[in-house]
């Protein structure tokens, strides 16, 4: 793309990271296996690359939300298992068997057009709390049914998700999903299923509810050396995947009382040192880390973003002394020195969770991979 190759602003992503989280993740819940979910572009970190890292680190299984992703890890050369979270659109059900993607079902539909595919082997999902997609417990049953009577299709896997095992004050909220999960396997086993794989745990699940663990865990943005929840860091050596960085692409001085980008919500309050960074709220740069004074790294400081962060660009005072240059390195995610910003830190800031920040971060921002 011209226009990323033409500006100094990447984001440098650590595959050796990926593998070694993933390799300490499965430390972590052995026996019970790794899916590593790669979903939406790998949270932004690639998905083939991350796919690729993941597996090297012990993963047996990966995960997607889209048929086309699962498509694009095919296309790559990769010939892991790969589950589909949803359950394909009956338009989609042959080109997903097609590709050997495993698909999710939960509806007597989407059994039908997966057996006419030609599926071999299917995942079941039931909802137990999450109540976003997954066989309603009223139902399970005939859902159920609708495998014993698809001529031989398995049913490799039964699964749900857990929708607050990160947050520890809500730990009888897991325990009751994880009731009700235990009832739906009854349900199927007295229609004469028994998955070959039951699996309910996310990231926060694996790493906070040993009891959720069963066969297989799903791990997304632990993965990627995100912890899931403020509360679980610390819990398992994790380490970050991704820095962001990008070099200084002006420089000027300005004089006390000035006010700088769009709005002049941020005024100088003395002369200092304005650097102007070529990263913006279209590469996933929120406009509202520049209302926070959010702070970016140079030089192995911390300097605060000066005004809202703009489409393509964004501002940082340096200060009455600063010695900064064009080309000068900035960090806004990642390590400069012994300082460090992380997507938590960003997360914080704007009230939202580091799997929002790292997905965030857009396609215009290159990937460098080492």
């Amino acid at each position: 793309m011209p226009e990323a190759a033409s500006r100094p602003a990447w984001a440098d992503i650590d595959l050796g990271a990926i593998t070694s989280n993933t390799a300490a993740l499965r430390e972590l819940v052995a026996p019970a296996a790794v899916c590593a979910v790669v979903k939406a572009n790998g949270y932004g970190h690639g998905a083939v690359e991350a796919a690729t890292a993941a597996l090297a680190g012990g993963a047996t299984w990966l995960a997607v939300a889209f048929v086309e992703e699962g498509i694009a890890l095919r296309e790559a050369g990769i010939d892991a298992p790969v589950l589909l979270l949803s359950e394909p659109a009956i338009s989609a059900m042959a080109t997903t068997v097609a590709h050997r993607l495993t698909p999710t079902v939960y509806s007597v539909t989407g059994v039908h057009a997966a057996r006419d595919a030609g599926a071999v082997a299917v995942h079941l999902k039931v909802d137990t709390g999450m109540h976003r997609v997954g066989a309603q417990p009223a139902w399970l049953a005939e859902v159920a049914r609708a495998i014993v009577d698809s001529g031989g299709m398995r049913l490799e896997g039964f699964w749900t998700h857990l929708a607050v095992a990160d947050e520890p004050d809500k730990d009888a909220t897991t325990k009751e999903q994880l009731r009700r999960f235990d009832d739906a396997r009854e349900v199927i086993a007295a229609a004469g299923l028994v998955p070959e794989i039951v699996h309910a745990a996310n990231s926060a699940g694996a790493i906070a509810h040993p009891a959720a663990r069963f066969d297989l865990v799903r791990c997304g943005i632990a993965v990627y050396g995100v912890p899931p929840a403020p509360a679980l860091d610390g819990r398992v050596a994790l380490r970050p995947a991704m820095s962001v960085v990008a070099e200084v692409t002006h420089v000027r001085r300005v004089d006390a009382g000035e006010g700088i980008s769009y709005g002049h919500r941020y005024v100088t309050t003395a002369e200092t040192t304005i650097a102007t960074v070529p990263l913006g709220y279209a590469d996933g740069v929120p406009r509202r880390l520049g209302v926070e004074r959010a702070p970016v790294l140079i030089g192995g400081q911390r300097r605060p973003i000066a005004g809202v962060v703009t489409m393509d660009q964004l501002m940082v005072d340096c200060g009455p002394d600063a010695a900064v240059a064009v080309g000068d390195e900035v960090v806004l995610i990642g390590r400069q020195g012994d300082a460090e910003i992380t997507a938590e830190d960003w997360a914080g800031r704007l009230d939202t969770i580091g799997y929002e920040v790292v997905c965030g971060i857009g396609p215009r921002v290159k990937r460098r991979y080492n």
